[in-house]
């Protein structure tokens, strides 16, 4: 009887808690994005603390590195890709002119395909019609401004909030894992502060390294592209680096992106050697040398499951849904090893 309270209970708070994430999800971004900067800061702050720094100078030194980051983020590598990102717009139209005289006669010809499956005189238009647009942003974004003044107010809220709540939990990060921990009823405290341990490991080890590994990426491959003359290098590079938490698809929507740029710019087949060369000394790089030395096995799922992880996030939750999509994945991911070890010692499997 008391068994089927407690597991009662526990369904019961694990639905609400579940509805009350759903609900509240758009105004628990700002606070989720600090846990994970709070988190990822630290096991740092711990190793300052153990070099007999006080925890005040230790979270201002970390929090100060942490939000000079970011500010160089928003400063300069922001700017530089809406820069590509506009003059792609603008240059869109001559390429969709170039791939309709150039390249459809010859699929026409050499596959028997109907021109007119690649009618693009309305998509060239439409975009030319963008990039006047864009042009124009200033005077647009200003009317936006003041048309929607209740989304400005939240969005300059939200990047107020992200710095102060991550100061404030990096502060008090060990006192509340402590009170959460007292929390537990005694019963199960044991096992809960075990799986949280290696849930810790798991995700604290992913999360560091893959950042890492991302940034690096990121900038292997805008510089190589930079480096064959590439226009849209960090743009291509960048986005190729932002995709490759999930093994290989980093490299195939970098290589995609930046054939079919390097085709619009070059005319010229030959033009994807470079390319390849690119994708193929940077993807060797993380392969070989920066995936396990920082991030190993350290999940422990499948390409497949994190991308699926990752979708099912964001079409639940939205942008919360895909911050929190990884380290939920890697939590469950734990709890179903130590319940099939659970289940390998059970009488139902050995009979």
């Amino acid at each position: 009887m008391e068994r089927a309270f407690h597991t009662r209970f526990w369904l019961i708070f694990t639905a609400v808690l579940v509805g009350l994430l759903y609900l509240l999800a758009p105004v628990l971004t700002p606070f989720l994005a600090a846990a994970l900067l709070a988190y990822l800061g630290d096991p740092l702050i711990d190793r300052l603390e153990a070099r007999k720094i006080s925890r005040s100078w230790a979270v201002t030194l970390v929090f100060g590195a942490i939000l000079l980051g970011l500010l160089l983020l928003l400063l300069l590598l922001i700017p530089l890709s809406a820069h590509q990102f506009k003059a792609l717009v603008h240059k869109l139209p001559a390429y969709l002119d170039w791939f309709q005289t150039s390249v459809v006669p010859w699929l026409s010809d050499a596959l028997g395909l109907d021109p007119t499956l690649f009618e693009l005189n309305r998509l060239r238009d439409r975009l030319l019609a963008y990039a006047r647009e864009i042009g124009d942003l200033a005077t647009g974004l200003l009317e936006s401004l003041r048309a929607s003044s209740t989304v400005v107010f939240a969005w300059i809220a939200n990047l107020v909030l992200v710095p102060v709540v991550t100061f404030y939990l990096l502060r008090d990060w060990d006192e509340l894992v402590t009170w959460i921990r007292e929390l537990l009823p005694r019963s199960i405290e044991p096992t809960v502060s075990e799986l949280a341990r290696e849930s810790d490991g798991v995700i604290g080890a992913f999360l560091r390294g893959q950042f890492i590994v991302m940034a690096a990426l990121g900038i292997m491959y805008s510089v190589g592209l930079a480096i064959i003359g590439l226009e849209f290098s960090l743009l291509i590079g960048m986005l190729a680096g932002l995709v490759s938490f999930v093994p290989y698809l980093g490299l195939i929507v970098g290589i995609l992106a930046a054939s079919i740029a390097a085709l619009l710019q070059f005319h010229s087949f030959l033009s994807l050697i470079p390319v390849l060369i690119v994708f193929g000394v940077g993807q060797f790089i993380s392969d070989f040398f920066l995936t396990p030395a920082l991030v190993g096995d350290r999940i422990g799922l499948h390409p497949v499951a994190v991308m699926f992880a990752v979708l099912a996030g964001g079409h639940l939750f939205g942008f919360f849904g895909i911050l929190l999509a990884l380290p939920v994945a890697a939590v469950i991911a734990v709890v179903l090893r130590h319940a099939h070890d659970e289940y390998l010692n059970s009488r139902l499997y050995q009979g």
